[in-house]
């Protein structure tokens, strides 16, 4: 499909009920699925992030979406593949801000340049007590992207179709930060295996998706 034919379709992704959960839980780890049930009713403070979820026309007008693999440091989500986005400044008016600055920020997309579609299920992720509200967003003429290489490793550009192929679906073991010798389910794409919090936005954008393409 090429790139003018998605942005028809996708338009009617807002009149689209969201799936949350229902779809989230499709790819989260085991260790996710309880740690969520334990602090459903609690009080938790939880702090706030926004990411964007991109997609843009390659030089062939072959519709891409935009991922990228974060540095290695300290912290939780070293060295994983994720959206552009981040936590809430104080110069963000709201959450959307947060989403526009940060992938100009980190991938150079300037936040005009960007047709925000709306916004996906939020999700919250226990080992770094974020509460992520994730953007569908539209990026008809891209410049070549500018990468923030004290936080971004490498782009990673995946095919829509890659996207949607089921068989790109897979069960990982994995051992991270704060578990070890866990099996994951995760998507394999461009030789990245991307898992979490990402793979569980990605399970309900595939799920709308499909009602449209």
């Amino acid at each position: 499909m090429n790139f003018d034919d998605f942005t028809k379709r996708i338009s009617k992704i807002k009149n689209l009920p969201l799936l949350g959960e229902e779809s989230h839980i499709k790819m989260a780890p085991s260790i996710r699925i309880e740690e969520l049930g334990k602090i459903k009713n609690t009080t938790l403070v939880k702090k706030k992030a926004a990411v964007m979820v991109l997609f843009y026309p390659d030089k062939n007008n072959v519709v891409r979406l935009l991922l990228m693999l974060r540095n290695t440091y300290k912290g939780v989500h070293s060295n994983q593949v994720g959206f552009p986005g981040g936590k809430v400044e104080k110069i963000d008016k709201n959450l959307l801000d947060t989403a526009l600055r940060e992938t100009f920020e980190e991938v150079g997309v300037p936040s005009k340049s960007i047709e925000t579609i709306r916004e996906l299920s939020s999700i919250y992720i226990p080992p770094s007590n974020f509460e992520v509200q994730p953007y569908l967003g539209l990026y008809h003429n891209p410049l070549p992207f500018v990468i923030e290489e004290a936080e971004v490793a490498s782009l990673i550009e995946v095919p829509l179709l890659d996207f949607m192929n089921d068989k790109n679906i897979i069960i990982k073991n994995l051992s991270t930060s704060y578990a070890t010798n866990i099996d994951v389910p995760a998507f394999k794409l461009n030789g990245y295996v991307v898992w979490g919090a990402t793979a569980m936005i990605m399970s309900e954008l595939k799920e709308l998706l499909k009602q449209l393409l």
